[in-house]
């Protein structure tokens, strides 16, 4: 036997059952599963979905959502485009987990939107900058759609209307969303002729090395703890960075000039967001505010029936379909 060291690499990171980072840099995947709700979910009817490939390469996904067309009149108006970023504290999750999926075909049916559920990579595989760079990837798949016209996919052709898009997602996918959001507008890049009319931020996954009010004293029941959220960073920032680092820490020079933050109660990152709205306003942004009473960080997902999220689906319409001059609203 030789005398190299064969000791075993040791757990660095663990999230019980379902993700584990090893010292030598491997991860262990597990069964995801063991952290939803275990009650079936009711079926969303009058949606048509399908998945499409936008970067091949890389393996990379979409999935399309659009009402069928027994309930949208051909060749009536189109549809305003909801670009959804799925959570999972950029380690986990998925666009075809079935809660992420129910949350979009409720959005396709009740808005009514065309909706785009976006693959990204997942960290620690991935780390950061590389889910950005594929939220960058997709934004330029989606103006290669728009300009081609009738030559693109037929479902986007026949009813997205590229003039009204949204980008939004849930905790990290509103992380990333931010980030996507704010290349567009500081002209990083250019996606004409897609208009990014809006953003819609759900549970916003933010940090920073400093702890907040309600990190420090954190409600007595959340989904989402600061240790969980500090684990997530860890495992997805770049190495030897810390909570600081521009990815976790949102506010830059510049940023979109219309946005809608859902900001639940009883979570521990409640005051970043709140924060990051406060940032927006400072900066001359047009910015509504939605106070979910009592509910946890993700309950867009993880309840996605709840009258919660009924009242969601509405501000969300709302938002979509209303030019949004007021400040704040309370549920």
């Amino acid at each position: 036997m030789s005398g190299e060291d064969t000791a075993a690499p040791q757990v660095m990171e663990d999230l019980p059952s379902v993700l584990k980072l090893l010292s030598d840099g491997s991860v262990v995947r597990g069964d995801e599963a063991v952290l939803w709700p275990k009650d079936p979910l009711p079926d969303v009817p009058g949606v048509q979905w399908k998945d499409a490939m936008y970067h091949a390469p890389r393996g990379l996904s979409v999935r399309v959502y659009r009402p069928s067309p027994s309930v949208t009149t051909a060749g009536g108006p189109k549809l305003p485009v909801l670009v959804y970023f799925h959570g999972g504290g950029y380690c986990i999750g998925s666009f075809a987990q079935p809660h992420f999926h129910t949350y979009c075909l409720r959005a396709a049916a009740e808005l009514p939107a065309v909706v785009l559920s976006v693959q990204y990579r997942l960290a620690p595989e991935h780390r950061h900058p590389a889910a950005i760079e594929d939220g960058a990837a997709f934004l330029s798949w989606l103006c290669g759609q728009a300009e081609l016209g009738v030559g693109a996919d037929p479902w986007l052709a026949e009813t997205a209307d590229f003039g009204r898009t949204f980008i939004s997602g849930a905790s990290a996918g509103t992380n990333l969303a931010h980030h996507v959001t704010v290349q567009v507008a500081s002209a990083q890049q250019d996606v004409h002729p897609v208009h990014i009319a809006g953003y819609v931020l759900i549970s916003a996954f933010f940090g920073g090395a400093k702890r907040t009010a309600t990190e420090a004293d954190p409600p007595a029941d959340v989904s989402l703890t600061v240790e969980g959220s500090d684990m997530f960073w860890r495992m997805s920032l770049p190495v030897g960075t810390n909570r600081d680092h521009p990815v976790a820490n949102p506010f830059g020079p510049e940023s979109p000039s219309l946005a809608s933050v859902v900001a639940p109660e009883s979570d521990v990152l409640r005051d970043r967001v709140m924060g990051y709205a406060a940032r927006l306003r400072e900066m001359g942004k047009a910015v509504e505010v939605a106070e979910f009473a009592g509910e946890q960080h993700g309950f867009s997902v993880l309840r996605p029936f709840g009258e919660a999220a009924n009242e969601l689906m509405r501000v969300l319409k709302r938002f979509v379909y209303t030019d949004t001059t007021r400040n704040s609203t309370s549920h």
